[in-house]
């Protein structure tokens, strides 16, 4: 019988799908595990095998749980609003509905054709108006708390879009998926108050198994600082400014200040010298985003405005400039510099011939390079003598007592800007009285639903799409019966993700976003998977909506995510000839490790990056499938190298773990069907081998080193080819250790041994301790705590065995000679130590 990967993959799924057998219940016994995926915007280019590859990993930890007794909630959805699908929309000239539904179906077959264990009975779009209007009632408790609010706030404008950009979509003042140009404009938004939440947000991450490098990232993107706030003047102007520090004790080396180009009092205090050269500098910032001024920040640019602040601290003046380096979005927009003990404030002074005076004893030549260290202050009057710590307590009391200041924790993160001026989104639920009054509409009336529009760009006087249904924003304000508007803005595509995975606990409950019961039941997740792409905005924001519901009582823990695991990139190589063509890989020959054209045979160019169609270097798993079958998909997916690792996409090595496969089927199957068995493991080594495959498997699992798990496979499969006839055990716990990571072939391994019912539920399998021991050690062996050799012998040998077999060695014997043994430690089966003088 030959292993026909085809009739299998479509027989198994046909009977998990006939039988619901991935459906969980909310009202089970068993210990609960939710493992979650971070689920996809279903784009038009559909799935690539870069996609799968956390999928898979979160499947086979589902299966491998539901095995060990567990209750699985393994749940996906689509994260389907948002300025992409408007985009495909207006290319393709239909409706984002049309796009986003068609895209869903795609991504939907792509994954089920995989084997994923998913509960499909709880899948969820964001742009169901039965998901939104949650969305909408967790709007209007953020609202009630006075979380969300309107302000007037310097945005990155897109005139050919239309919109609201976030920071990170801009590069260079345009749009980075299509170049448009981008501008600074103040606008009315919306605004999520997040940062009310910087201080738990911070804090809270020591209660969470995520990354290290994930949580930094989270704390330096809050950035919480201690420091003071400090009143500057300017002189002969009758204006001031003032300054968020860290190091309040430099004052006395003050030898400058900037402002950020975008400080409302730039211009008030710029003298007639300078306005040109100003207003040139303001408007060439105004094209940068918050993220290329950071960026470009080793650059240093800026001009003096010809204005003077006075230093507090001793009445000095010192030049008053602007650099794009200084934001008005972080502290307050406004900086003092001591460049004799700050990187960036010296190259700027170097630069631009500004003086530089020592406050902090200890460099050698602060002239040349600050010295940021801690030490003895100099030269700052009252100061004098103080180190770092005792110097900032001592300033900060006078800052105080003197009205210049007072101490303030700072922090980088801003509160969240969540309008944007797009149509395929969450509508805003709230209305605009006659006396311009923003009220919040009743959860009754929820949800506010999008209305249909053919033209769904913005009106010809720059309002949002939905100005354009004005039978949908003209309503009455219940209240008071007169007329009221709608809101025209719409929420971010973040809105929708950021509490997907407590809808999924609930999905098809019409009275309330999800039960007390339910959530009781799920809590937070267990397992959640994804991209690190991910690791500031979505988490944070996620977390924010978090702790509000917790604050409110409708969510019984304070994170949502309680392990997090980043699986790494799948990338591919691309050909690239002298005219910039790309080629497909059967269209280049490997000659010597290098690439040639078989067209030209010319020498291509190579790199290894993200996989792209327009690079020619896409693989999709439907081919891979079709071809190799998902499980051979599956396992070469986690067993080119750890899934937290980038990892190179090579088809041809496909052909590997499908041989693999086809081993084991051999193991199972033969010319006749099923092969002949027997009743018992007779082999003693054998029999270890097989339960030291149980431990490492189980143990990998838990781990998420999955592909290591398949190399213990690899072997235990190779002996098990050895014994024919087979021990009928040996399959039974083979079928079982595969089945998470193939199940498709594992369903009929199992069905083949006599089980009736699916291998999802199967027992997993339990091993021996005692027979995962080797009968011989590794003890190390040391004199005077130095490692001279390693030898093998018997376990549990006794103290005086391992010192006759460690005394044979010339490795040990040429420390020993000359020397008296005045002490011998012994831990059995691991060290032998000599101590000698």
């Amino acid at each position: 019988m030959r292993y026909n990967h085809k009739e299998i993959e479509e027989k198994w799924q046909k009977s998990w799908d006939d039988g619901n057998t991935f459906k969980v219940g909310n009202d089970g016994k068993n210990p609960k595990y939710y493992v979650l995926d971070m689920f996809p915007y279903p784009s038009g280019k559909g799935l690539h095998v870069g996609h799968p590859k956390g999928y898979v990993g979160s499947d086979i930890v589902s299966r491998y749980k539901r095995m060990r007794g567990f209750d699985v909630l393994h749940p996906m959805g689509w994260d389907a609003f948002g300025l992409p699908a408007e985009r495909q929309s207006h290319k393709e000239g239909i409706h984002p509905s049309i796009v986003t539904t068609r895209n869903i179906e795609t991504f939907r077959k792509q994954l089920q054709k995989i084997g994923l264990s998913y509960d499909w009975d709880r899948e969820i779009s964001t742009c169901d108006e039965k998901y939104y209007k949650w969305t909408q009632w967790i709007f209007l408790k953020l609202f009630e708390r006075g979380l969300a609010y309107q302000a007037e706030v310097a945005v990155n404008w897109c005139p050919a879009l239309g919109t609201v950009l976030a920071n990170e979509e801009v590069k260079d003042g345009v749009y980075i998926e299509t170049g448009d140009p981008v501008e600074k404009r103040l606008m009315k938004q919306w605004m999520l108050k997040i940062t009310a939440y910087a201080d738990r947000l911070i804090d809270d991450l020591k209660l969470v198994d995520w990354p290290e490098s994930v949580k930094e990232m989270q704390r330096n993107w809050i950035g919480r600082s201690e420091g003071a706030r400090v009143k500057f003047e300017i002189a002969d102007t009758g204006h001031n400014f003032e300054v968020f520090t860290t190091r309040p004790d430099t004052l006395f080396g003050c030898t400058y200040a900037v402002l950020a180009p975008e400080h409302p009092i730039v211009r008030k205090i710029t003298t007639e010298a300078q306005k040109a050269d100003v207003e040139a500098y303001i408007d060439r910032t105004m094209k940068l985003s918050e993220k290329d001024r950071l960026v470009h920040e080793t650059e240093k640019t800026g001009v003096f405005t010809g204005a003077y602040a006075v230093c507090p601290v001793n009445n000095k003046k010192v030049e008053l400039w602007i650099a794009d380096y200084v934001l008005t979005s972080y502290g307050t927009g406004a900086v003092f510099a001591c460049p004799a003990h700050d990187e960036r404030d010296h190259e700027f002074a170097k630069k631009f011939n500004l003086p530089i005076i020592e406050v902090v004893k200890g460099g050698e030549n602060v002239q040349e390079i600050p010295y940021t260290e801690d030490g003895e202050h100099v030269n700052s009057e009252f100061l004098d003598g103080l180190n770092i710590v005792d110097a900032k307590t001592k300033i900060i009391s006078w800052l105080s007592e003197n009205n210049f200041g007072k101490s303030e924790i700072n922090y980088r993160l801003r509160d969240w800007l969540f309008s944007r001026q797009r149509y395929w989104g969450e509508p805003i639920p709230v209305i605009i009285t006659e006396d311009n009054k923003v009220k919040a509409v009743s959860e009754k009336e929820l949800p506010i639903t999008l209305p249909y529009l053919e033209d769904f760009s913005a009106t010809s006087d720059g309002q949002p799409p939905l100005a354009r249904a004005p039978e949908w924003v003209a309503t009455i304000d219940p209240e008071t019966g007169k007329p009221a508007l709608r809101e025209t803005n719409t929420m971010p595509q973040w809105a929708g993700s950021c509490w997907y995975y407590l809808r999924f606990i609930d999905p098809h409950n019409e009275n309330e976003a999800w039960s007390p019961e339910a959530e009781k039941r799920w809590g937070s997740v267990d397992l959640y998977i994804g991209g690190t792409e991910h690791a500031t905005l979505h988490l944070l924001y996620a977390r924010f909506w978090h702790k509000v519901l917790y604050d409110l009582g409708v969510v019984s823990s304070p994170e949502p995510f309680t392990k997090l695991f980043n699986q790494g990139m799948i990338i591919a190589r691309s050909y690239k000839d002298s005219r910039g063509k790309y080629y497909y890989p059967y269209e280049v020959d490997e000659k010597d490790g290098q690439w040639y054209s078989k067209l030209s045979n010319e020498l291509l160019e190579t790199r290894l990056e993200k996989m792209s169609k327009s690079r020619y270097n896409v693989v999709t798993p439907d081919e891979i499938i079709e071809e190799y079958g998902a499980d051979s998909l599956r396992l070469y997916e986690m067993f080119i190298g750890p899934l937290e690792d980038t990892a190179i996409w090579q088809t041809e090595n496909i052909q590997g773990v499908r041989r693999f496969l086809d081993r084991t089927w051999r193991l199972f199957f033969n010319d006749n069907g099923f092969v002949e068995t027997t009743d018992t493991i007779e082999d003693v080594e054998f029999d270890k081998l097989l339960h030291k495959t149980i431990k490492k498997v189980t143990e990998d699992i838990e781990s998420i080193h999955l592909n290591t798990a398949i190399s213990q496979l690899m072997i235990l499969v190779n002996e098990a080819t050895k014994f024919k006839p087979i021990p009928k055990e040996a399959l039974s716990v083979l079928a079982r250790l595969i089945s998470p990571f193939a199940p498709h072939i594992s369903e009929e391994f199992w069905s083949v041994l006599g089980n009736e019912t699916s291998i999802t539920y199967a027992k997993w399998p339990e091993y021996d301790p005692a027979k995962t021991l080797d009968d011989q050690v590794n003890v190390a062996v040391q004199v005077n705590g130095k490692l001279r050799h390693l030898i093998d012998i018997p376990r549990d040998s006794v103290q005086e065995y391992a010192e006759k077999i460690a005394k044979e060695s010339n490795k040990v014997n040429m420390h020993l000679e000359g020397k008296t043994i005045v002490k011998v430690i012994f831990v059995k089966n691991k060290l032998l130590n000599f101590v000698v003088k």
